[in-house]
């Protein structure tokens, strides 16, 4: 069979379930993914013939895309702030949402002291701290997780992203007291579990069948990492220290009155790509002149 071919038929498929310039982007990514071709070569190479794995393989990954397993997880990578970082069902697919802390983050850690260091804690895929990192030179960071599934995904990013010189990973869990052995940070950036309960039963079949409960849900009203990480991460700050929090939509009231009940001014709150607020950074302590 063509390569030609294989494409039209997963295309055909995935029309049944999306608009046709949709299905033709997954087929299309699906099978670049397997052959290992760019998407120019894909083109120039309609007409040659694949061997029966591959199409054993796209038959496979469009069965599963078709049964609502997200296509990040098919393809084990996703692309998030110009890096193309490796995820599985252990860790969050990087939203464009995410953009939002990642943007008050670097703004922020590229005007702090020479080699700045910065924490990542909820960090899943390493995708805020790694982007951190690409984009101010001198810093050190760590990443950290509670899970050790999604350190272990973490740790395959630091390294494809050649960063394993400035960038470490550590189990932490949020929710509890941070042991002196992690050290001082002049910036703290999370994006913590943030859905309700309420919430976590509407979620779409693609996110609550497939994405990790545990990178997900933030409590009753979804701020119970908030209230922690505001009450017992401010040890783990130098003085005057920041932290940057990314919240779910409506959440941003709630998280700020949580940051200046522990101490801390509000600097910057910050809207995502879709004019959602989205971010948080605050300043512990008396705000800088």
């Amino acid at each position: 069979m063509k390569l030609s071919q294989v494409y039209m038929d997963a295309r055909k498929a995935f029309a049944t379930q999306e608009d046709i310039q949709t299905a033709g982007l997954l087929a299309r990514d699906l099978l670049c993914h397997i052959t290992g071709k760019t998407r120019e070569k894909l083109l120039t190479d309609m007409d040659m013939y694949v061997s029966d794995d591959v199409i054993n393989q796209m038959n496979e990954a469009c069965s599963r895309v078709m049964e609502g397993e997200p296509l990040a997880y098919v393809l084990q990578q996703w692309d998030f702030y110009g890096m193309t970082l490796h995820v599985d069902n252990h860790v969050l697919i990087p939203r464009d949402d995410t953009c939002a802390v990642t943007e008050l983050a670097i703004k922020k850690s590229l005007f702090l002291d020479t080699s700045p260091r910065i924490l990542d804690l909820c960090t899943g895929s390493g995708c805020i701290g790694l982007a951190i990192a690409s984009r101010v030179k001198d810093a050190r960071v760590t990443l950290a997780d509670i899970s050790k599934d999604a350190l272990t995904v973490a740790k395959k990013n630091v390294a494809a992203q050649k960063l394993t010189g400035r960038v470490s990973c550590m189990a932490v869990d949020a929710l509890a007291a941070p042991t002196a052995f992690l050290g001082k940070f002049d910036l703290i950036v999370s994006n913590p579990p943030y859905i309700t309960t309420e919430e976590m039963e509407q979620l779409p079949d693609s996110v609550k069948n497939f994405e990790p409960h545990l990178a997900l849900h933030g409590g009753t009203d979804g701020l119970d990492f908030y209230r922690a990480i505001a009450k017992n991460f401010t040890a783990a700050l130098k003085p005057g220290g920041y932290l940057c929090f990314e919240f779910g939509m409506g959440q941003g009231d709630d998280v700020c009155r949580i940051l200046e009940e522990n101490g801390y001014t509000i600097l910057e709150r910050k809207q995502d790509f879709n004019d959602r607020e989205r971010a948080v950074l605050a300043q512990y302590g008396r705000k800088e002149d």
